[in-house]
């Protein structure tokens, strides 16, 4: 009832020739490779039997990664730079830091300078007013850079949000009590050469 009709003759059934596989440009020319055969191919041992080969294959990748995140510190490659330094907001903070002059980054060679003073000087009177200069300069140092943030804060607070502004603040302060030649990433912009948020 619900079969198939039965004939008595049944139609011919014509097999298709195979054809040859031919090479097409821009097509895959290959067949898909089985679930089986791909799960294998990336099956590794969890210890590697060789531990001697693959600590020395580690260091190496290490040693690799580390000369292309310093050649990014360098140069200002973004995709290279480490998680600290990515971002444009961490971008604009670099150079804005960097197109001006700040009083921080006068900061260490003055306390070097102090140091030597107060090693040759003694308790002598002008050691005394030099370490009471130093104390006024240390403030204005850190009241630099709360205005510098501030100001960084303002002109990016109308593109981001408050959250991709989180820690620009210490990012600013590090920055600013570092000498110019010495600050990494490396400075990408001259001195009165601000950047535009």
């Amino acid at each position: 009832m619900f079969g198939r009709k039965k004939t008595t003759q049944d139609a011919p059934v014509s097999v298709a020739p195979q054809r040859e596989h031919v090479y097409r440009e821009g097509a895959k020319n290959r067949p898909t490779p089985k679930r089986r055969e791909r799960e294998a191919a990336r099956k590794r041992p969890l210890v590697e039997a060789d531990r001697k080969a693959a600590r020395r294959k580690a260091r190496d990748e290490r040693r690799a990664a580390a000369q292309v995140q310093h050649r990014a510190m360098l140069t200002g490659d973004e995709r290279h730079l480490p998680p600290r330094d990515k971002g444009p907001v961490k971008r604009f903070i670099r150079d804005y830091v960097d197109a001006r002059w700040s009083v921080g980054e006068f900061l260490l060679p003055i306390m070097l300078v102090m140091l030597l003073a107060s090693f040759f000087g003694g308790n002598a009177p002008w050691v005394l007013s030099i370490s009471l200069m130093l104390y006024i300069l240390v403030i204005l140092a850190v009241g630099d850079s709360i205005l510098t943030w501030r100001r960084i804060k303002k002109a990016l607070s109308e593109k981001y949000d408050e959250s991709e502004l989180r820690g620009g603040g210490f990012y600013t302060f590090v920055r600013m009590f570092q000498l110019r030649r010495w600050r990494m990433p490396r400075p990408q912009v001259a001195r009165g050469q601000f950047p535009v948020p």
